[in-house]
């Protein structure tokens, strides 16, 4: 199965000699799987023909807000609302978690409650999942035909499913401790320095990253009318 990741954003500079770009993050993630991978950095105006172009689609992070003017942004909408009426699988990280929401009528904000940063304890599907997130937008208003699957004290709709179609997750199951401890390091500024020292306290915590990735694999694997 061939996944077509849609590279929303760059993978902070520095850190890219030792942990890659989204696209190896991703495939890092679902290795083991038997799926092939194919980038499309949409950030820099590289964009598929269309939703053939691959079997399942995935949605990367980004630095950027799904609600700020951008010559990428509105291809990519109108490729996300392709992808839906086509009926292939699509995921959504994060950046990709909001685009998506976005694109299919619901609404993205900038959280007057501040960070989200580091290891979080989530309620996805059921189950207590701990995820490492890194943001301050947030999905506020889920669109028509979605379901919010996921939620944390922090965030409401941390996780949406529409239909047996499309899922999209706030935090960044790719992350692991090194991933945030760059962050910290080097994209900290702005951030509250209380929410700043308990990432730093958390990174050699556990999380549920496997759990995730083999989710999101069998996600896209299952079988669909």
């Amino acid at each position: 199965m061939k996944i077509g990741i849609l590279q929303a954003g760059h993978f902070v500079p520095e850190l890219q000699p030792e942990l890659g770009d989204y696209e190896a993050l991703y495939s890092t993630l679902l290795q083991g799987h038997g799926f092939t991978f194919e980038t499309f950095s949409v950030v820099d105006m590289q964009f598929p023909t269309g939703p053939d172009d691959a079997d399942g689609w995935l949605i990367s992070g980004s630095k950027h807000g799904a609600y700020e003017s951008h010559p990428f942004i509105d291809p990519l909408e109108n490729l996300i609302r392709a992808i839906h009426a086509s009926g292939k699988p699509m995921i959504g990280v994060c950046f990709g978690h909001q685009i998506i929401a976005q694109a299919l009528g619901g609404g993205v904000e900038k959280f007057d409650g501040g960070w989200s940063v580091g290891r979080v304890e989530y309620d996805i599907n059921g189950q207590k999942l701990a995820l490492n997130a890194w943001h301050q937008d947030q999905v506020v208003t889920p669109p028509p035909g979605s379901r919010t699957v996921g939620r944390s004290d922090f965030c409401a709709h941390a996780s949406l499913v529409y239909g047996d179609q499309i899922w999209t997750i706030q935090p960044h199951p790719e992350f692991e401790s090194p991933a945030i401890e760059g962050l910290i390091r080097l994209k900290g500024d702005g951030v509250e320095e209380d929410r700043l020292a308990h990432a730093t306290s958390q990174l050699d915590a556990a999380n549920n990253n496997a759990t995730m990735g083999q989710y999101m694999a069998e996600f896209f694997k299952k079988e669909r009318a």
